[in-house]
């Protein structure tokens, strides 16, 4: 996708305070410090339209962008570890699910996973959460570039087994070299004109 614009919409923690807008819309999810700030500015070109931060936890809210009028990416909350109070991490969880159960117009999820750990019991939930509501999921495997070749492949492979997919269903991405983020475009691409078939 050629990259026109993109702006900041807003930060939500409530379907009240989300925008109003219906364009299709895509969410990113991933444990805090897993780097989807990063994989969210590499998609959309730019540095730091994202805020990217060493700190695990820095996002803290549902945050809203909106490119080229007419598609909106949504970067969610991390979960798992972060230096934030438990109150606050307690939030999250519901406020995830309100938006992923709620939202009319989300055309599906990229669930990052960092390469260099196993899937843990969050990601394996998430994705059965996301079946049941037949929310269209991809696996995005982070900062691929950490490994060498042999060792991105076996955690690829550990992956597939883990969540029961084929090689198509989960993506090796690096922020650093870019690797992945056409194929990423493409399987968005093709949540978008699934939509605009149903609509």
């Amino acid at each position: 996708m050629k990259i026109r614009a993109v702006e900041f919409i807003k930060s939500a923690v409530k379907p009240a305070q989300y925008p109003e807008y219906d364009f299709p819309e895509i969410a990113f999810a991933g444990r805090s410090n897993v780097g989807k700030s990063s994989l969210i500015n590499t998609l959309i070109n730019r540095k730091d339209m994202v805020k990217t931060s060493s700190r695990p936890g820095c996002t803290q809210l549902i945050n809203f962008f909106l490119i080229n009028d007419g598609l909106s990416l949504v970067d969610l909350p991390g979960y798992g570890y972060a230096k934030v109070s438990k109150k606050i991490r307690a939030q999250w969880q519901p406020m995830v699910e309100t938006y992923m159960g709620t939202r009319k117009n989300l055309l599906g999820l990229i669930l990052l996973i960092d390469i260099r750990r196993d899937p843990g019991k969050e990601e394996l939930e998430m994705v059965r959460w996301l079946e049941t509501k037949q929310i269209p999921c991809l696996l995005v495997l982070t900062k691929a570039d950490k490994l060498s070749k042999t060792k991105q492949l076996k955690q690829f492979d550990a992956a597939c087994t883990a969540f029961n997919r084929d090689r198509n269903g989960i993506v090796l991405f690096s922020a650093k070299t870019r690797q992945g983020r056409q194929i990423i475009w493409d399987e968005i691409h093709n949540l978008i004109d699934w939509y605009q078939e149903e609509e």
